[in-house]
């Protein structure tokens, strides 16, 4: 089994920072590529920013120069630095893992919970 864990979520004003994690834990043989995604009310689900296993990363025109995405191999973790926050960040955010299980040939993706972001004007 295999579980994905998001925190760091919470209310900030805007230009604020929050730092999110997202924690893959469980019968992992190897992690692929690792992303953040997040829906606002009323909207459909949208890429943020992922990073390879390689270490390349790729964002949203809307939150580059903002947000930082980076990875922890060892611990099987995934974060999401944002600075600079807008109102239009407000959104659940949600962790994406491409996972290789244990015992298993394919890979498989897996959703965490989400965690809120709320930015105050």
């Amino acid at each position: 089994q295999v579980q994905v864990v998001e925190s760091g979520g919470g209310l900030v004003q805007a230009g604020g920072s929050l730092r999110l994690s997202c924690a893959a834990s469980g019968s992992i043989t190897s992690i692929n590529t690792m992303g953040w995604y997040r829906q606002a009310p009323g909207k459909q689900r949208e890429l943020v920013a992922r990073i390879t296993s390689g270490g390349s990363t790729n964002y949203a025109d809307s939150v580059k120069g903002r947000f930082t995405i980076s990875r922890d191999n060892a611990k099987n973790t995934l974060y999401l630095q944002m600075n600079s926050l807008k109102p239009e960040d407000t959104a659940v955010y949600y962790c994406n893992v491409d996972i290789r299980v244990r015992g298993r040939l394919e890979s498989f993706i897996y959703w965490g919970q989400g965690t809120q972001v709320t930015v105050s004007s």
